[in-house]
């Protein structure tokens, strides 16, 4: 007998995921968890893939193209324990708000989502896939790796990412560049011998700032932005001089922005601020990459350039997402359209692979990657309530 697709055990089930941690590359413990929550449900085709994402399928009536519920497995580091109000992975529910890493990004929406499809197992009109990808958090390996297996072929993506009851149709792509300042090590007593990498940092900065004072604006999207989040030195002894100074950017860019546009444009920055270089001294600019290893065991080098998207609010799938949810205060009328502030794995499914994508879930963006991160459950209630509808209405569209 599936166990009830109830709001009560969904919710129990998302406590239950926050005290599983999974940063990325470690969501095995919680991608096992779901697996096991999706065949309790009575999901059919219960797997995971190469790379540890989560697949299961509410058979539909084939009168409809199927539809994508997705969330991702990992979260991002909790930080200092002590900063918390709550413990982090405690799960706990306070004054009707579930508390803790993932609350709202995304083990809240991530069970709501996965209870909410198992609800519609007899009155779907064509497949529902629910995938919980890995790796979101950094860059999006997994919803790339799906797409790119045709495992599925979904003909419209709904993402659980927080919408606060919106409908969201997109965001400004995020890119992480680095600037990398060659110098020659010395002693620090005496650094006539040695060529300083941090005497060009602050010309570095200010190009990064300069690039941050940039106009470029899409009316929907908003402005285009880049900011400096980290230098980090080699060797890191503190009475040496060091013979490499990395700066890290977050760059927030607009569509149609390639990796090559990045890094010829910051450089061109580079080159304006600094003038000529002194001797002994260099740097070059690129795109940051890591080595990713999923819990799968799966290596890859990835750049960490995730693309950006922008569905037309006039599209039919936005229209009938809107009108299907309705508003959250309960007046009359079509949700809000609008994009997200950050970046998520639609940036692939739609700004690389062209399915139609957006977003609906509970959870207010303020509180992403917080450490008071939380999820009202009367928010949550509402949203679990309006999947039903939301995921007939698009399906339908589809149908048009």
């Amino acid at each position: 007998m599936p166990k009830e697709p109830s709001f009560e055990n969904a919710i129990a089930f998302a406590a239950e995921l926050i005290r599983i941690p999974g940063l990325s590359g470690r969501e095995g413990d919680v991608a096992q968890r779901v697996l096991e929550e999706m065949q309790a449900l009575g999901f059919s085709d219960v797997r995971a893939d190469e790379v540890g994402n989560v697949i299961g399928v509410t058979p539909g009536l084939g009168k409809a193209p199927p539809v994508l519920l997705n969330c991702h497995l990992d979260v991002v580091d909790e930080g200092d324990h002590d900063a918390w109000e709550t413990p982090p992975f405690a799960g706990e529910i306070v004054d009707d708000v579930l508390h803790g890493r993932g609350a709202m990004d995304i083990k809240g929406p991530l069970a709501l989502m996965t209870y909410a499809a198992a609800g519609l197992s007899e009155l779907a009109q064509g497949d529902i896939i629910v995938a919980h990808t890995v790796f979101e958090e950094r860059g999006g390996l997994g919803m790339k790796h799906l797409l790119d297996s045709s495992l599925v072929n979904p003909g419209a993506v709904i993402l659980g990412e927080a919408t606060h009851g919106d409908v969201c149709i997109g965001h400004r792509g995020r890119a992480e560049l680095e600037v990398t300042i060659e110098g020659i090590a010395g002693h620090a007593s005496v650094p006539e011998r040695a060529s300083n990498p941090l005497d060009l940092v602050g010309g570095v900065l200010a190009a990064i700032t300069d690039l941050a004072d940039d106009e470029r604006c899409d009316p929907v999207l908003g402005q285009s932005n880049a900011v400096a989040t980290m230098v980090r030195v080699l060797p890191e002894s503190h009475n040496v001089i060091p013979d490499r100074a990395v700066v890290v950017i977050d760059w927030r860019v607009l569509p149609d922005t390639s990796e090559q546009d990045m890094v010829a444009e910051l450089s061109a920055r580079i080159r304006s601020r600094l003038g000529d270089i002194p001797e002994g001294l260099s740097y070059h600019v690129e795109l940051a990459t890591e080595r990713q290893r999923t819990y799968t065991g799966q290596e890859n080098d990835w750049g960490l350039f995730t693309p950006s998207f922008l569905m037309d609010p006039e599209h039919r799938v936005v229209r009938a997402a809107a009108e299907a949810v309705g508003r959250r205060d309960g007046a009359t009328g079509d949700a809000d359209v609008r994009p997200w502030k950050f970046a998520t794995d639609g940036g692939w499914s739609c700004g690389v692979f062209g399915i139609p994508t957006l977003g609906f879930a509970p959870g207010e963006e303020r509180y992403a990657h917080t450490n008071c991160e939380q999820l009202s459950l009367e928010e949550a209630r509402w949203a679990f309530a309006r999947y039903p509808a939301l995921v007939t209405a698009v399906q339908e569209s589809l149908r048009a």
